[in-house]
């Protein structure tokens, strides 16, 4: 199910990186006094009254000066706006309206997209007084907040939760078919993505360039093979971050919340790069994306056919180190272009998705787990040694597990760690996150 979006924007040194880290609950954007430190976007899962959303940081709205990094955040804002649900319009309730906060109000106006202005900086009862100045802007309503101190985020967070769209209904296939596994393929521009789906397609139904960024939205495409059907996602690439704050229209920008929205959609996703250029930092985040989105994991290897074999070994070798995070993601080499290893890659992509719905019985579950506890059980904590009751599978998509013990906070995370690797290797859970919950056994009265 695709998450909403919500864009957070304003002004160079309103708070809203400090804002952006107070609702996912960890600083994960960088935050400095100095105006114009958020350069590029940040991207985070957030919640809201148990609804689910994508918060997205954006640069600071300046639009004074001719200085080309100050024209590309613009263009990223414009970016957001179109691709955002809701928007939060972050201002400075301790300084008077500027010109700069006119103009970006004027640019809001011309959505239809719900947006909530905010008055940061209302860390007082009089700092949300004087905020009332930035009511000659002209908006209905402003939610005074402190992003510091959690002031008025009740408030913020109930209007949200409003302005959210509707959660939309489990698609349906319409014809009582299987519905075709949905498959997103993401990466870098130019990595061979649209020649891999037209060589799955076996016609040109996607243009193929050279040059980086043809591709400029989603694309789905249904694929049979072997009496299987597939629904691959050709996503626009995804820019670096230099290129896309410099990028030449607002369409690259856009490009990576629709991979996000792709990912949402998808049960694998494979990350194909090109092995001569080796992985991309922007990839990694848009992977850890698809990571803590409990999606299934294909890394692909494209164009080795232009790399000897201990060149592709070591594009291998990259990969795996830069994708430490997700060292159980299953990687293959291929060539779009000459087809080989594309049979592979299909093979690959059905065992991750078999995987990904695979369901133990909790019998065989718990004879494998008492052997796990009697070769290597978990370190005492405090003199006292943790007891594990039994293990079951809460759920699959990804597979899911529910251990209960004692004490659920003496688990060590290399132990849980541990636990988790056991259970990948027993059942052959390749290519998938495992959620492994610890709860405390509930005491009779």
């Amino acid at each position: 199910m695709t998450k909403p979006i919500v864009a957070v924007i304003g002004r160079p040194n309103v708070g809203k990186s400090t804002l952006f880290n107070r609702l996912i609950g960890k600083p994960l954007a960088i935050v400095h006094d100095q105006p114009g430190v958020t350069r590029d976007r940040h991207y985070a899962d957030a919640s809201v009254y148990e609804r689910e959303y994508t918060l997205v940081d954006t640069g600071g709205f300046d639009p004074g000066g001719d200085d080309e990094m100050k024209h590309g955040i613009i263009r990223q804002l414009e970016a957001a706006i179109e691709e955002a649900d809701v928007i939060l319009c972050v201002l400075d309730a301790t300084a008077p309206p500027s010109s700069v906060d006119s103009e970006e109000v004027t640019l809001l106006r011309r959505t239809s997209k719900p947006v909530l202005y905010l008055a940061n900086k209302a860390d007082t009862a009089r700092e949300e007084t004087a905020s009332h100045d930035l009511y000659r802007l002209g908006m209905d309503r402003i939610i005074p907040v402190s992003a510091i101190h959690g002031r008025g985020f009740d408030e913020l967070e109930r209007t949200l939760v409003d302005a959210l769209p509707p959660e939309e209904a489990q698609e349906e296939e319409s014809d009582g078919a299987s519905k075709p596994l949905a498959v997103a393929v993401i990466g870098k521009p130019n990595a061979g993505k649209s020649s891999l789906i037209n060589r799955l397609l076996g016609e040109e139904r996607m243009l193929v360039d050279s040059r980086p960024g043809t591709t400029r939205d989603t694309i789905d495409s249904v694929v049979s093979r072997g009496g299987r059907r597939y629904q691959f996602v050709d996503t626009a690439g995804l820019r670096r971050k230099s290129k896309v704050v410099k990028g030449n229209d607002t369409v690259e920008a856009i490009s990576v919340m629709r991979a996000i929205r792709a990912i949402d959609r998808a049960e694998v996703v494979v990350l194909l790069f090109d092995a001569a250029e080796g992985i991309a930092e922007q990839d990694a985040k848009i992977l850890g994306l698809a990571v803590d989105r409990g999606r299934a994991i294909v890394i692909g290897l494209n164009k080795v056919d232009l790399l000897d074999r201990d060149e592709v070994k070591k594009a291998e070798e990259r990969a795996r180190d830069v994708l430490a995070f997700a060292s159980w993601a299953e990687l293959t080499t291929l060539s779009a272009k000459t087809g080989r290893g594309v049979d592979k890659l299909l093979k690959v992509v059905d065992g991750v998705a078999e995987a990904f719905r695979k369901r133990v019985r909790t019998a065989e579950l718990n004879r494998f787990f008492d052997t796990v506890l009697m070769t290597h059980p978990p370190p005492t904590h405090g003199g006292r040694a943790p007891r594990f009751y039994y293990i079951t599978q809460a759920g699959v998509a990804p597979p899911t597990f529910a251990i209960s013990t004692n004490h659920p906070e003496y688990i060590h995370f290399s132990y849980q760690r541990y636990v988790s690797n056991a259970i990948r290797k027993e059942f052959e859970f390749r290519g998938v996150p495992l959620r492994v919950f610890y709860r405390a056994k509930k005491r009779r009265s």
